[in-house]
């Protein structure tokens, strides 16, 4: 018998992988938030352009995205929600390394609204899943 969402959920964020997807996915929203007020709420609505990735950590992120985007999508289909979670967890590592080597709040309006989106394409994969939000603000309380 398969494991339940509600299940799959509750062991993973109580694992290192899963505090590390939520403390990733609210640096996002942190960061995110803090930007929107300057360029409005639907700024991050488009799909970052490829063609303005410079940084490796750039190309790396956007692949990460892409494959958890798939295979997030692949495991919903067959309720493996431990497998989605997985999957996402994958996003840790390129998202750590986006955040220490490659400045957002450049001087360069293009490169900058781009990867806003790129991190925003990050949230998106992310909240498909679940309200991580949500379970973020209850892990919050609970410590």
């Amino acid at each position: 018998m398969s494991e339940s969402k509600r299940e799959a959920f509750d062991k993973f964020f109580t694992t290192d992988a899963g505090k590390g997807l939520l403390s990733d996915f609210g640096r996002i929203v942190d960061v995110l938030n803090a930007e929107q007020e300057k360029d409005g709420p639907r700024a991050y609505s488009h799909r970052h352009a490829p063609n303005l990735r410079i940084e490796h950590q750039e190309h790396k992120l956007a692949a990460a995205i892409a494959r958890a985007r798939e295979e997030t999508a692949e495991k919903l289909q067959k309720e493996d929600f431990s497998g989605v979670l997985r999957s996402l967890a994958k996003l840790h590592a390129p998202l750590q390394a986006f955040f220490e080597h490659v400045t957002i709040n450049v001087e360069n309006a293009h490169l900058r609204l781009n990867r806003l989106r790129l991190l925003a394409e990050a949230r998106r994969v992310m909240a498909s899943v679940a309200d991580i939000e949500n379970i973020s603000a209850w892990d919050e309380g609970a410590a």
